[in-house]
């Protein structure tokens, strides 16, 4: 039997997608993460790639420093067969990695009023529409 490297954990891939989403969504860099932890931001790099599996202490840390339920880490990604669900996750990730994606996330969060968040959303709607 040939040695195979281990190759990661779907599951542990997806958590680790959710912790880089709402990490790069709160605009806290991989060190700040870490230094709050109390572990490198290599460390970080890997629970976020998935290669190393997040003990559910480290996890509930991260939530808590997040600002989030640790059941948040496990929504829409637990199922194998919603293979929709996870595509749509993966585009949200792509979005928010570029400056503009995290721009307008970070600028359309800080409108304390839902009725202008819904009048903006209306009209990136009616634009993109123009555009196609």
């Amino acid at each position: 039997m040939g040695v195979h490297p281990k190759q990661p954990n779907q599951i542990d891939i997806d958590v680790g997608n959710k912790i880089r989403l709402r990490r790069r969504l709160t605009g806290m860099s991989q060190t700040a993460l870490g230094t709050a932890l109390g572990i490198t931001f290599q460390q970080v790099q890997k629970y976020e790639k998935g290669t190393n599996r997040v003990g559910a202490s480290r996890l509930s840390d991260m939530a808590r420093i997040l600002g989030v339920p640790v059941s948040y880490f496990f929504e829409d990604g637990q199922s194998h067969d919603v293979a929709e669900s996870s595509g749509e996750s993966e585009l949200l990730t792509q979005f928010v990695g570029t400056s503009e994606g995290l721009a307008l996330n970070r600028a359309f969060a800080q409108i304390p009023d839902g009725g202008i968040r819904r009048k903006v959303l209306s009209l990136v709607k009616a634009l993109a529409d123009e555009e196609q």
